[in-house]
This record gives C-alpha cells, sequence and structure tokens, in this order.
C-alpha cells in the first residue's frame, strides 16, 4: 500500500505560483510513476502531469505545459508541482496519485485526498 499527502494549496492571484507537495508513506516512490490530476467543480478530472520513478521522464497536459513543473526527490518520498503563471482556469482540487509503469495519463492505483488550488483574477 501507499499513502499520499498532498500539501501546499491554497489562494493566489492570477499570475502567481504556488508548489504543491505529495508526500509518500508505506513504500519507496522510486519504483512508481506518479502523477497530478485536477477536477474542477462541475468537470471531469483532468491529468496535469506525470514523472517516471526511474529515468525522471516527465509528461505534461496541453493546459499547463510550460508553466507547471513537476519534479521528485526520492529519497524524501515526495513529488512536486511547481505551478507558475496561474490563471483563474487552474482552480481546481489537485490530487496526486501514483502506479507502477510508465507516467502518463491514464489509471493510477494510488491517490491522495486531495489540496485546493484557487486562483483569483
Amino acid at each position: 500500500q501507499v499513502q499520499l499527502v498532498e500539501s501546499g494549496g491554497g489562494l493566489v492571484q492570477a499570475g502567481g505560483s504556488l508548489r504543491l507537495s505529495c508526500a509518500a508513506s508505506g513504500r519507496a516512490l522510486w519504483n512508481y510513476a506518479m502523477g497530478w490530476f485536477r477536477q474542477a467543480s462541475g468537470k471531469e478530472r483532468e491529468f496535469v502531469a506525470a514523472i517516471s520513478g526511474s529515468n525522471g521522464g516527465r509528461h505534461y497536459g496541453d493546459s499547463v505545459e510550460g508553466r507547471f513543473i513537476v519534479s521528485r526527490d526520492n529519497a524524501k518520498n515526495t513529488v512536486y508541482l511547481e505551478m507558475n503563471s496561474l490563471k483563474p482556469e487552474d482552480t481546481a482540487v489537485y490530487y496526486c496519485a501514483a502506479r507502477v509503469g510508465a507516467p502518463g495519463p491514464g489509471t493510477y492505483r494510488y491517490w491522495g485526498q486531495g489540496t485546493q488550488v484557487t486562483v483569483s483574477s
């Protein structure tokens, strides 16, 4: 079992930045691809970013490419999502997730509880 806990969400003005963290326990993360997803009120869950457990390969959703950066520190069992140039449409609950295998969108086995990000205009 992998337990994931997100933190770092909050309220920020448009154009600002936030960094989300996802701390894992139960298993070492190095063997897991880690993903970030978000779900805005009334909308479907959307893939945001993912990072490989092994070679650090990264994938981004089209709406965040060039603005968000996903990274990981396997020694700390933590994954990060640095969010820059935030827009009101980035407002959502952000979730981190883990799976064995390649990073990217799709099905993940383990999920955190989510952290709210609100971007004011």
